[in-house]
């Protein structure tokens, strides 16, 4: 698709002249989920949960499924152990479509596992074992990258994704930052790598000191093309081209909120991919992001690009 793209033309991801295809990289768990009737206390106590399962997790892995689910072509690079817990997460990627052939399970690693409660508002608390593993990349398939209409990285595998965004980067292909939670060395070393960024506020503000627009408008210093935060509720905020723009969140009946980040970034790297320009593709994840939490679970409820595009067109 050329870079005149617009959201109506998302419809064709996996039928054009060239189709679409993403590679995700970073980190894969197994999310082990309660649910509970009421919201926190936030003091200790014992909780009754009304509902509990597992389900694959992380947030290159959940962006990973998003785009899947949306329609397009997708890889996870990643890192587990192989144990339970990684042949559970290879599979759950195999059933949604997602190539797995570079998620890799190290005979002596131990796989990322988290245990996330969910409240009666749909808000979560989450406690996350990162797993262990090899740091190295040196195993990634580099020339794969070339089929890649854009890449995305979360901050887990700083390794992993600084090799695979400077090779996307000389081949002329985007790449998109999952900006969550992480040591300040890594955004220094993978923010000049980064055309888009896009930060939590809980990220920006453990980085830049604030989520405030003028903490944001201080990392163009890093020279990327976009520079963003998810405001969860108050949508999303912007600089592109020294210039602030807002997108707010759609209005949905929140059920749960877990995934609603990685859903957004998946969502808007396949947009950015198609050849949409910025504020569309700020739009579409939005929405996409939106429709996930009207549904339990990080990964129920991710729309299929038609039924997105029915949705926008019902919601002013």
């Amino acid at each position: 698709m050329s870079t005149s793209a617009n959201i109506g033309d998302l419809a064709n991801v996996s039928s054009g002249a060239k189709p679409v295809h993403v590679i995700c990289l970073g980190l894969s768990a197994l999310d082990q989920v309660w649910r509970v009737d009421r919201p926190f206390s936030g003091g200790s106590e014992k909780i009754k949960a009304v509902a509990y399962g597992t389900l694959g997790g992380g947030m290159a892995a959940n962006a990973s499924v998003a785009v899947a689910k949306l329609g397009a072509s997708v890889a996870f690079w990643g890192r587990a152990g192989n144990d339970a817990a990684g042949h559970e997460m290879k599979s759950a990627f195999t059933a949604e479509g997602v190539d797995v052939e570079n998620f890799r399970l190290f005979a002596d690693g131990r796989s990322s596992v988290s245990g996330i409660i969910v409240d009666s508002s749909g808000e979560r608390q989450i406690v996350n074992f990162r797993g262990l593993f090899p740091e190295a990349a040196n195993w990634l398939p580099l020339d794969a990258v070339a089929r890649a209409s854009a890449v995305l990285a979360d901050p887990r595998w700083v390794e992993g994704a600084a090799t695979l965004f400077c090779e996307a980067r000389s081949r002329g292909i985007p790449t998109v930052l999952d900006g969550d939670m992480a040591d300040a060395e890594v955004f220094e070393r993978l923010l000049p790598l980064t055309d888009h960024a896009i930060f939590s506020e809980p990220a920006l503000t453990a980085f830049a000191g604030s989520a405030d627009d003028k903490s944001l408008a201080a990392l163009a210093r890093f020279g990327c093309r976009v520079i963003a935060v998810t405001r969860g509720e108050g949508g999303v905020s912007w600089y592109e081209d020294s210039e602030l723009h807002r997108q707010a969140a759609f209005s949905v009946d929140v059920v749960d909120t877990t995934g609603a980040g990685d859903v957004f970034h998946g969502a808007y790297t396949l947009a950015i991919a198609a050849g949409l320009d910025v504020r569309a593709a700020m739009i579409f994840s939005a929405a996409t992001a939106a429709m996930k939490c009207r549904h339990a679970g990080g990964r129920n409820g991710i729309p299929t690009i038609n039924e997105c595009l029915v949705f926008m067109r019902t919601k002013p």
